[in-house]
C-alpha cells in the first residue's frame, strides 16, 4: 500500500474514533414555576445548562457536577432562613442571573447566600442579587473563581458583629472580584491567605470595613470605591500588592489602611473626608505617588516605624492636620519631585513651580494654629511667616517632623475640589 494512502487511512480511522467517543452536547434543562430545581440538578450531566424561570422558589440547593445555573427574568431562590441557599461543591459551576435569599443567619456555620466549598475551582457567580444573607458568598480553598457584577446587601437589622461579610475569601488563588456593590454587612470583603488576585471596580459601603485584607501577596486593588464605612480599605500584614485608582471618601475613621505592608505601590488614588485619609503603620520599602488627600481630619497618620518609603507627587490639601507624625528624627519625602501641601507659605523666585524653602509637616506655626483656630487668619502674614523661619532656624522649637525639600506650588491635579465636605454623617 502506498504510504500517503496508509496515512490517509489511519487520518480518517482516529478521526472517527474520535467522532464516536465525544460526549453528546450539553443539554438544557427548563425549570418552570412550581417545579423542583434541585430534582432538575439530580438528573442534568455535567456540563448542562440549567434555564430557571421566573417564580419564588424554596429550599436550598446543593450542586455538586459541573453546571450552568443561569435565571431566565430574576427567579428567586429562597433559603427559608435556614443553611446555605445554594451550596457548591464541583469545579466550573457558573450561577448567574438569580435572586439568592433568606440564607441562615448562624455565624459558627458561616451560612451563605453561595457557598463554595474547598476544591470548587473555576466557579463563576455573576449578575445575582443577594437579599438578607448572613455572608453573600464564601469561598474556600477554591482557586480561580470569577465573583462579578454581583449586589449584596446583608442582614441589615443584625447588629455589626452578627452580620457575616459580604464576599469572603480564605486560602484562594487567582480570585477575580469583580464589579459588585455590597453594604450593610460585617466586612464588605474579608480576604485571608489569598493570593494573586484582582479587586476592581466594587462599590463597599454602609458596613464595618470596605475591605478587610491579611496575609495576601501580589493582589491588586483598582479602582474600587468605599464610602460610609468605618473603614475603606484595610490592608494588612501584606506583600508586592498595587493599590491603584481607589476613592476613599466620608468613612468615619481611615479611608485607606497600610499596615505591615511591603514592597507595594500605593498610587492614583483619592481618600477625602476621612477621619484620617490614610493610616500607614509598621510600613516599609513602598511607592506612595500621585494620591489626592482632600479634607480629611488628618491627612496621613505615619506610626510604628514606617519608613524607607518614596512618597512623591501626592496632593495634600485642605486637611486639618496634614501629617500626624510622632518620631525621634525628621523622615524626608520628596526628595525627587516634590509634594503639594496646602498650607505651604514659602515662595518660588525662580518660577520653576517649586518652593525655595522646603516645607516641614507639624513645624512650631501648625502646632499653634491647631490649638488656637483664630490664628489661621493670620497664616499669610509676615510675622507668621517669620515665626515659621524662626521655628526652623532653633531646633529646641521644633519638633522631628515630614520634610519635603521640594515643595509644589501648584496640585498636580486641579481638579480637587470636587472632593471637599464629603463627611462620614453624624448624627445631631
Amino acid at each position: 500500500m502506498h504510504p500517503s494512502l496508509r496515512l490517509l487511512i489511519t487520518l480518517g480511522t482516529a478521526a472517527l474514533l474520535a467522532g464516536l467517543t465525544t460526549p453528546a452536547t450539553a443539554a438544557v434543562w427548563r425549570v418552570k414555576a412550581g417545579e423542583s430545581i434541585q430534582v432538575a440538578i439530580d438528573r442534568a450531566e455535567p456540563g448542562d445548562t440549567i434555564e430557571i424561570e421566573r417564580a419564588r422558589y424554596f429550599g436550598h440547593l446543593l450542586v455538586d457536577k459541573p453546571l450552568t445555573l443561569r435565571g431566565i427574568n430574576r427567579p428567586t431562590i429562597d433559603g427559608e432562613l435556614k443553611e446555605n441557599t445554594i451550596s457548591v461543591k464541583a469545579e466550573n459551576v457558573t450561577v448567574e442571573g438569580l435572586i439568592v435569599a433568606n440564607s441562615g443567619g448562624d455565624t459558627l456555620y458561616q451560612h451563605a447566600g453561595v457557598y463554595i466549598y474547598p476544591g470548587s475551582h473555576k466557579a463563576v457567580v455573576r449578575n445575582c442579587d443577594f437579599s438578607y444573607t448572613l455572608f453573600g458568598m464564601w469561598i474556600e480553598k477554591a482557586d480561580d473563581v470569577l465573583i462579578e457584577n454581583n449586589l449584596i446587601t446583608g442582614k441589615r437589622d443584625f447588629d455589626s458583629p452578627r452580620r457575616g461579610n459580604g464576599i469572603q475569601l480564605y486560602n484562594t488563588q487567582r480570585a477575580r472580584i469583580i464589579g459588585n456593590n455590597i453594604s450593610f454587612v460585617r466586612d464588605a470583603i474579608y480576604v485571608d491567605v489569598s493570593h494573586d488576585a484582582i479587586f476592581r471596580g466594587n462599590k463597599l459601603h454602609h458596613s464595618r470595613y470596605g475591605t478587610h485584607y491579611m496575609t495576601s501577596y501580589r493582589n491588586l486593588w483598582e479602582g474600587n470605591e468605599t464610602w460610609y464605612n468605618r473603614g475603606g480599605l484595610a490592608l494588612m500584614e501584606v506583600r508586592s500588592q498595587v493599590v491603584r485608582n481607589n476613592i476613599a471618601w466620608g468613612n468615619s475613621d481611615h479611608g485607606i489602611m497600610l499596615r505591615t505592608i511591603q514592597d507595594s505601590v500605593i498610587e492614583g488614588n483619592i481618600v477625602a473626608g476621612n477621619q484620617r485619609g490614610f493610616f500607614i503603620y509598621d510600613a516599609e520599602y513602598n511607592e506612595i505617588r500621585g494620591n489626592r488627600v482632600i479634607d480629611n481630619m488628618v491627612g496621613i497618620h505615619l506610626w510604628a516605624g514606617s519608613k524607607n518609603n518614596q512618597v512623591e507627587t501626592n496632593d495634600f490639601i485642605a486637611n486639618r492636620e496634614q501629617i500626624r507624625y510622632v518620631a525621634a528624627r525628621d523622615m524626608i519625602w520628596g526628595e525627587k519631585e516634590g509634594n503639594y501641601w496646602s498650607n505651604y507659605l514659602g515662595w518660588d523666585r525662580n518660577g520653576d513651580d517649586i518652593g525655595d524653602v522646603q516645607y516641614e509637616a507639624n513645624d512650631m506655626v501648625d502646632r499653634l494654629s491647631w490649638r488656637h483656630p483664630m490664628m489661621k487668619l493670620l497664616l499669610a502674614s509676615p510675622a507668621v511667616q517669620t515665626l515659621r523661619l524662626v521655628g526652623q532656624q532653633f531646633p529646641l522649637l521644633r519638633a522631628p517632623s515630614i520634610v519635603d525639600p521640594k515643595p509644589r506650588m501648584q496640585p498636580f491635579n486641579p481638579d480637587w475640589s470636587q472632593w471637599r465636605g464629603r463627611y462620614f454623617p453624624r448624627s445631631k
